[in-house]
């Protein structure tokens, strides 16, 4: 009903704006045809946009009507922007598209520019009279073109803001449903859809709590969605408590493998566990804006619609941050981290001297397919110069196809995951136009590029205990212990031989394994240390960089879900925080983490991507020390 309301508020917004002034949000256009909504860099640039991802095919239109209040001449603004000029400044911008109004295309072509940032371009004038008119987006390249809003005024000096928070302001002050956000109250939220947002929900929700789940894109599972395609990682059903792993074992998919067609990473099955659950109430493409704190904790948080902009007030006495970027956290005042401890901190032999804020990168995984006959991919001027000594001759790329270990992978995303899919559409330019084996690729197109990207490291939020490298490979032992991370030290660094090519712009990547027996991850790592009434689950917990390298594969982290949402119903039943099921009620988890709570229904086997995790240590050490 709200999306019914919204496009109707649409229609009828001409009359709430400012004279001869309109303005459109990309997203919100009822029909999207081949575009995409994105919304992963809402963060830098404001708002999610319309994406024309068609590899390098023209998508079809995405269209809308539009009340116009007064006849006249308007011109007509769009936010956009080139994405490749930061490497390529000069080249023709490739992410072109066209508006037309009322089926009349406008004269620019939109998506250029030189510095590379979010810029209102114009369009062109056209002359209206009052009443309904459609607008289009029309792409002429399938190079991923993107379309934040439109402006169409018939003020000839009037230009929209550019800065964010400016923006910010315009945006509400056009927004076409001012209504206050829609309250939702609950005794948990859990903000993230990945796997340990649902593990987290599903684990709270069986224990008798009322739930919340949000997560900002329409499927769920994060990184193992059909949108992200990684595989699960890490072994379950292990340690002190084998129960722990029984809902990962739900939900995740029976076959293995990375950057593999849609289907096999099973996102109807993580849908169904969830819609399961009567106490869980699922808010899929809504995203966490802000958060509303009273004294050390978090009141609500409030969350936008990525399609109608629609906002909803989601309060309760406990939050779990699961959005593997702390961004709950960090809007709460969480204490974090971000990037790689020193030596002379943390003591850890594979730290490094001192401390940066390199971490590991995010993947665009891809592939290509084959077809019975040779098929064209355009030659474009703007890809980067690959040769047939640097050229990667392969044809499909996973998880060593990763970019942004020096760049932040919070404040510039968008640049992160723009340079991997560049290098995508670069190197296979290369091999269909220009390489000496091109034969090879004749009759093979791009059948998937992902424009969600893997990422696999930014904040880490600290709780009480901070585990390091000494802990896991000495085996320390806490009183707290709970699941077993079971993969190695896994950490991840640009390929020596991609840094020859492209040093400094490096898109290929190794990793450097220590080996470990299974080791159980302290509770006291699972909630922050200075925000109350958060937890969090996911790669983000309190961890070093070191041994992030271990902690954050999905079977593992679904498996803190589940300790989460057992820590959380004990909070409901005494009233009290999450540090306090670590100081009086510690007990009681191990009861829940020893019962578990799976349904008890055999599950397809998962036997793919176990790790090499040695045998149980023959002698444990127990300790209590604070890190």
């Amino acid at each position: 009903m709200k999306r019914k309301l919204f496009f109707l508020s649409v229609f009828l917004a001409a009359s709430r704006l400012s004279a001869g002034t309109l303005f459109v949000e990309a997203e919100s256009f009822e029909k999207k045809g081949g575009w995409f909504i994105d919304q992963q860099f809402m963060s830098e640039m404001g708002s999610p946009y319309l994406l024309a991802h068609g590899m390098g095919r023209p998508v079809a239109d995405a269209e809308t009507t539009l009340a116009v209040p007064e006849s006249g001449e308007y011109r007509v603004l769009v936010r956009t922007r080139n994405w490749v000029a930061r490497w390529r400044p000069d080249a023709e911008a490739p992410g072109r598209f066209r508006v037309s109004v009322d089926g009349r295309p406008l004269s620019a072509e939109l998506g250029a520019g030189k510095d590379g940032d979010w810029h209102w371009q114009e369009a062109g004038k056209v002359k209206l009279a009052a009443g309904r008119v459609r607008l289009a987006l029309h792409d002429l390249t399938g190079f991923d073109g993107r379309c934040d809003a439109l402006v169409l005024t018939d003020d000839v000096s009037f230009s929209p803001p550019d800065d964010v928070q400016a923006l910010e302001q315009f945006r509400r002050a056009h927004k076409a449903l001012t209504n206050a956000p829609a309250p939702v109250k609950t005794d948990l939220v859990v903000v993230g859809g990945g796997v340990a947002g649902v593990c987290a929900a599903i684990s709270a929700a069986r224990l008798g709590l009322s739930v919340a789940l949000i997560h900002d894109r329409p499927v769920l599972g994060g990184n193992n969605s059909s949108e992200v395609r990684v595989h699960l990682g890490g072994r379950t059903n292990i340690g002190p408590y084998p129960r722990l792993g029984d809902v990962v074992n739900e939900i995740g998919p029976k076959a293995g493998g990375n950057a593999k067609p849609a289907s096999q990473y099973e996102d109807e099955r993580k849908l169904a566990a969830v819609r399961a659950e009567r106490k869980i109430r699922l808010f899929l493409s809504t995203r966490v804006v802000a958060v509303e704190k009273q004294g050390g904790r978090i009141a609500a948080v409030l969350g936008r619609d990525i399609e109608t902009g629609v906002e909803t007030r989601f309060a309760a006495p406990l939050f779990a941050d699961c959005t593997g970027d702390g961004t709950v956290g960090a809007l709460a005042g969480a204490e974090y981290r971000y990037g790689r401890e020193g030596r002379d901190e943390t003591g850890e032999p594979l730290a490094r001297e001192t401390p940066d804020r390199i971490t590991m990168g995010a993947s665009v995984q891809w592939y290509s397919e084959a077809a019975n006959e040779p098929v064209a991919f355009p030659d474009i001027p703007w890809a980067l110069p690959f040769t047939d000594k640097t050229c990667e001759r392969v044809k499909m790329g996973e998880w060593t196809w990763e970019t942004g270990m020096a760049v932040d992978q919070v404040r510039d995303f968008e640049r992160v995951r723009d340079y991997g899919m560049l290098v995508v559409y670069s190197n296979w330019n290369f091999l269909k136009n220009h390489a000496k084996g091109k034969a090879d690729y004749a009759n093979r197109y791009l059948g998937w590029v992902a424009y969600v990207s893997g990422k696999r490291e930014s904040r880490r939020l600290i709780g009480d205990l901070v585990l390091g490298e000494q802990d896991v490979t000495g085996y320390n032992v806490y009183p707290d212990a709970t699941c077993c991370t079971t993969w190695s030290i896994d950490l991840h660094y640009p390929d020596p031989r991609n840094t020859v090519h492209f040093p400094g712009q490096e898109f290929k990547s190794i990793c450097k394994t220590k080996r470990i027996y299974p080791y159980p991850i302290p509770y006291r790592c699972f909630y922050s240390k200075n925000v109350g009434n958060l937890f969090m689950a996911g790669r983000h917990i309190s961890v070093t960089h070191v041994v992030l390298g271990t902690t954050r594969v999905m079977r593992t982290t679904g498996m803190i879900g589940e300790v989460v949402g057992m820590a959380a119903s004990i909070c409901k039943k005494h009233a009290c925080l999450p540090r306090a099921v670590y100081t009086d009620y510690l007990a009681e988890l191990k009861v829940l983490m020893t019962q578990g709570v799976g349904t008890g229904v055999p599950q397809p086997p998962q036997g793919y991507n176990l790790g090499g995790t040695l045998k149980q240590p023959p002698v444990k050490k127990d300790t209590d020390k604070a890190r």
